[in-house]
């Protein structure tokens, strides 16, 4: 095991916050593995980089010799996390849940060592509380105390809703720490709130607290907003190989050492020397980019994947070619003239007419590589059957008649 200092580096290295910093560092000075917990609810199914932020920083502690408790929360996603919400999340069913958490794991596990993590289910103790066990556990924590939480006192100041069951949540969050008897907690910083929950309730009972570690949001692959399907700048942790690597081509030169740090296998010292490179010029952006992306695909593919998807990533974009597989689209295409607006609308390629004729006029569409130009909407039937559609650097669809 590395000493203390070491493990500290690698260990503060794209996180926010250590909470305190000291008692972590007093918990590695015993060199005994620590447990580490992150707890998940699963409410949705599909993962980007964004959430595995937590995983992969877990993953650097477990090669360096510590153990992992990978909590799913399918008691606790019954209520559903509160944080960073102006509303009561709508409820999910046990079903969902259940489809939501296989999907979860499997994700996980492509970054977690899975001999080094056990897999719990926190619905295995809190459904089975009665009302006795409930209240002794709710009497911890006190109204004021919880209304400190940013989101709750702002609902509460705006008149708007807070359910009594969302008060529950940081209290069972907080229960999970105790059970399992965590080192260290893992989680967002809008997760803050709970995890000094679970220290306080494990100091409460007797129990040496928890250190809580917070990770930043990434950004998305337009460097400005978090990383989010809904401002669509996300990279899928399900995304094709060629797709992945195209997007994390396309983010800005300033994020590679964020991206690097927090979504990654690179080493820390690897980091450390992207970010010293790319500081006084003696490493190339581009080439920098290429490495992270082989890196992150390699992760949630394999290694020939990324391999394949780099020269796919050239073939299209540096040798300008066509991909050979490119899938066919069925529209109608009689009359002399088609509305090639529609057929991209049609085809998913963007999201309405108007986004269409909108990349129309910003040079983003070709036909058989040929930029079709600002202001043409509508082109002759010749011009586009059985010709390759492209809109932006990655969607490609053939157009055929219906």
């Amino acid at each position: 095991m590395l000493s203390v200092d070491e493990q500290m580096h690698i260990i503060k290295s794209g996180v926010s916050q250590i909470v305190p910093e000291a008692e972590l560092r007093k918990k590695l000075e015993r060199k005994e593995p620590l447990n580490v917990k992150l707890g998940v609810d699963p409410t949705a199914p599909d993962l980007h980089l964004g959430h595995a932020v937590p995983l992969r920083k877990m993953r650097q502690l477990q090669d360096l010799g510590h153990h992992v408790t990978l909590i799913i929360g399918n008691g606790t996603a019954l209520i559903g996390d509160p944080s960073g919400r102006n509303s009561t999340r709508p409820p999910l069913t046990s079903a969902q849940i259940a489809e939501n958490a296989q999907t979860y794991i499997e994700q996980a596990f492509k970054v977690l060592d899975e001999s080094k993590t056990d897999l719990v289910y926190n619905a295995d103790w809190l459904l089975k509380m009665n009302l006795e066990d409930l209240l002794g556990l709710t009497s911890n924590f006190t109204v004021a105390r919880i209304l400190e939480r940013d989101d709750f006192s702002n609902r509460y100041k705006n008149q708007q809703s807070i359910s009594l069951h969302e008060f529950l949540y940081p209290t069972l969050q907080a229960y999970d720490s105790v059970k399992i008897k965590a080192d260290i907690e893992m989680g967002g910083n809008d997760q803050l709130f709970n995890l000094l929950a679970g220290r306080d309730l494990m100091s409460a009972m007797d129990m040496e607290p928890q250190v809580c570690i917070t990770m930043p949001l990434l950004e998305g692959t337009d460097g400005v907003r978090k990383m989010s399907k809904s401002y669509k700048n996300y990279v899928a942790l399900t995304d094709e190989p060629s797709d992945m690597f195209g997007k994390i081509m396309s983010i800005p030169d300033d994020m590679i050492v964020r991206y690097a740090r927090l979504a990654s296998s690179m080493s820390v010292e690897e980091a450390d020397k992207i970010e010293a490179g790319l500081k006084d010029d003696s490493l190339h952006p581009n080439k920098v980019k290429r490495a992270l992306a082989r890196n992150i695909v390699a992760i949630y593919h394999d290694e020939q994947a990324a391999i394949d998807a780099e020269a796919n990533f050239d073939a299209l974009f540096k040798e300008h070619q066509i991909p050979d597989d490119v899938e066919e689209f069925a529209f109608d295409l009689s009359g002399d003239e088609v509305y090639l607006a529609k057929i991209i609308s049609d085809a998913k390629m963007a999201s309405s007419i108007g986004e269409a004729r909108r990349l129309i006029d910003g040079g983003g569409v070709r036909i058989d590589g040929e930029a079709v130009e600002k202001g043409v909407y509508n082109v002759e039937r010749e011009a586009i059957e059985n010709k390759v559609l492209q809109v932006g650097k990655r969607k490609y669809k053939r157009i055929v008649a219906l």
